[in-house]
């Protein structure tokens, strides 16, 4: 497992990392099955482990918490926090109040005192940037976390956090986790720019975009297909396009000589911005297949081959980032005076 640094933190972390939202009712209900493919991971050289409150309704953190105890220092821990845990809407968020009690409810899910990276889950626009970089330092001063970082944050609310930061005296956000596969080449447009121009870590999620690029016969019986079907129906427009793309991306990996998803992964781990590319398997065979690409490094004719399939900085189906869309696009209401 080659290493690198995250960001600023000083953090080495394997540049392929194990994503545990598929750990709990979410995806793998067997807890002693989903302890066995974290160890399975940690022995591969994997170390850093990124989980989140939200997933499997803190079931995951508590499966995660398991399977390190005795490990724990061998382990670069990651959680996540500010998605809804409940219908109250301080159950959510990014304010003092939320952080400081998620903070501990995630420390004793897991079993530790501290965590090495707590990221906020996406942004808050309810509540003031200085707000949340305060209470977010009063934690690295206090022990509770190492560093914390943002996901799913756009390049200009990137700056404004960073400026914030400076402005006010603060820590700042050192990383940044974003969606990042050969179906969506967004980020490379601005968010990888920004971050590098920043010095942040940054951590990527969904190289397979959902199962598109599982290698299935079929995406649309994919695990992750069940929560957004529509996303999936090969007779739509950004369906058909999704499907002519994988056709060429499955010759070229054969042409290759590795599988799909092992071209996938391999692809995100090639981008200078990247620091660590976060797998999600559901079950071990799946572990196993993927744990290969962490040491294949393409050639500049495949990667210029896939720009020829999907052209950089774009993406084939702008519902990908369903869960990053703005209020004033998302509540008609705000466009309207």
């Amino acid at each position: 497992m080659h290493r690198r640094i995250l960001g600023a933190t000083g953090i080495s972390v394997g540049d392929v990392a194990l994503g545990a939202m598929m750990f709990g009712a979410m995806g793998n209900p067997d807890h002693e099955d989903s302890v066995r493919i974290i160890h399975r991971a940690l022995d591969a050289g994997i170390n850093l482990i990124d989980t989140a409150d939200v997933y499997s309704a803190g079931e995951s953190e508590e499966i995660v918490g398991t399977a390190i105890r005795g490990r724990r220092d061998d382990v670069v821990l990651a959680s996540k926090f500010g998605l809804p845990m409940g219908a109250d809407p301080n159950l959510r968020g990014a304010s003092r109040r939320w952080i400081v009690q998620s903070v501990e409810n995630s420390l004793r899910r897991l079993g530790t005192d501290h965590l090495d990276l707590y990221q906020l889950h996406r942004p808050d626009h309810d509540t003031d940037p200085g707000e949340t970089l305060s209470a977010l330092s009063d934690l690295v001063q206090a022990g509770k976390i190492r560093a914390f970082g943002s996901s799913m944050f756009p390049a200009e609310t990137i700056v404004e956090a960073q400026w914030t930061a400076e402005r006010r005296g603060t820590h700042r956000f050192l990383t940044e986790q974003t969606l990042y596969s050969i179906l969506t080449r967004r980020p490379e447009a601005s968010v990888f720019p920004v971050a590098q121009r920043h010095g942040l870590g940054v951590l990527t999620f969904s190289p397979l975009n959902g199962g598109w690029l599982s290698g299935r016969a079929n995406p649309a019986a994919s695990h992750r297909a069940s929560t957004r079907p529509s996303s999936y129906d090969a007779a739509t427009p950004t369906g058909r396009a999704k499907t002519a793309a994988v056709a060429k991306l499955t010759s070229l990996a054969a042409e290759a000589g590795t599988t799909l998803p092992q071209l996938a992964i391999a692809f995100v781990r090639a981008h200078p911005a990247v620091t660590s590319v976060l797998i999600g398997p559901r079950t071990q065979e799946q572990l196993d297949s993927l744990l290969p690409a962490a040491e294949l490094d393409l050639s500049a004719e495949v990667l210029d081959r896939i720009d020829e399939i999907v052209a950089p900085g774009t993406e084939l189906d702008p519902a990908d980032n369903y869960a990053a869309t703005p209020p004033a696009i998302e509540h008609a209401h705000l466009r309207r005076r």
